[in-house]
């Protein structure tokens, strides 16, 4: 296989990593998968480590020590600072002849879009967190901080969770109102009450990531009719229209059509009320925009940006796309 023009798709999230070594026409000739990317936790050369792994088995598969391009679109990689940090540790493994590193949420925004010749459009991904990026075919971008509350994010599965806990405990001890949550979240882990449920979590009996469990409860409470649970849910439908219609107007797509895809674990889903609340309230402040939920695996979106960065034709492109879209 050619170096030239060919492509190392990385696309690494919290919980993992997907890996493709896709050759200058657009044929996947390696994959692999690792673990989550958290530089934060346990620093970049520990975390590109791990990265590491993955690639070299990618690598192993399509017989090959180098490729043209290295297009990573990772987690964790916030900020513009930390993707200049990422990419320096990325060349510095001698993976590829250039490196480029985006947020993660770009693998989704560009997998989801169609129109690989003029690429423009935003995505919302709602996974563990929260995130929103938007671009436009003469490289322009849109996106925000996404580091959690202190960046003004509210939401994800993680928010969701904490949300329901707070809800909960309040109706327990009398400081809220009522609602289904009390009973569910603690029976999820097989207790009676919140007070068990937040000595669990507060000593550490139940893990700090087993939180996450509880976002489907959640949902599964509000499509009961639990009031307080369906507001929590049309909140998180509010914050992804928020976002959305923000990048769209600073990328001057609001009165144009454009798609807006939106991805992550949360919105993939596609529970009723959220993506009935989420086309409701775009159709008001966003009418000409498309919302579209994204299906392929975000490391597609990865490749497609690093066929970008070279100037592949579309055939390339297109070829790319069908493999991951047969799998999906």
């Amino acid at each position: 296989m050619g170096v030239g023009t060919s492509v190392l798709a990385i696309d690494a999230g919290n919980s993992k990593t997907d890996v493709a070594v896709v050759a200058a026409d657009g044929t996947v000739v390696g994959a692999a998968r690792g673990g989550g990317f958290q530089p934060p936790q346990i620093g970049v050369e520990p975390a590109v480590d791990i990265l590491a792994d993955a690639v070299t088995r990618a690598f192993a598969e399509a017989g090959v020590d180098s490729v043209g391009h290295v297009s990573a679109c990772l987690a964790n990689a916030d900020l513009p600072v930390e993707e200049e940090e990422l990419a320096a540790a990325l060349r510095r493994r001698a993976w590829g002849a250039s490196v480029e590193v985006r947020n993660d949420t770009f693998a989704v925004l560009r997998a989801g879009l169609l129109e690989d010749a003029e690429p423009r459009g935003v995505a919302v991904v709602c996974g563990a967190g929260i995130n929103c990026v938007g671009m436009l075919p003469d490289g322009r971008t849109a996106r925000f901080p996404a580091i959690g509350r202190i960046s003004g994010d509210w939401g994800g599965g993680g928010g969701l969770a904490e949300e329901a806990l707070w809800f909960a405990a309040r109706a327990e001890d009398g400081r809220g109102e009522p609602t289904a949550l009390r009973e569910a979240l603690p029976a999820h882990f097989g207790l009676e009450s919140m007070y068990a449920l937040i000595e669990a979590l507060h000593l550490g009996r139940i893990a700090p990531v087993r939180r996450h469990e509880l976002t489907p409860v959640l949902f599964a409470a509000a499509a009961a009719g639990d009031a307080v649970a369906r507001s929590v849910v049309d909140r998180m439908a509010d914050e992804v229209v928020a976002m959305s219609t923000v990048a769209l107007d600073r990328l001057g797509l609001l009165d144009e059509e454009a798609p807006v895809l939106l991805g992550g674990s949360v919105l993939a889903a596609r529970h009723p009320q959220l993506e009935d609340r989420i086309t409701a309230l775009l159709d008001e402040r966003a009418p000409k925009a498309v919302p579209r939920v994204v299906a392929a695996r975000p490391v597609l979106g990865a490749a497609l940006l690093g066929f970008d960065h070279v100037g592949a034709p579309t055939e390339v492109h297109a070829r790319v796309r069908a493999h991951y879209e047969a799998a999906a």
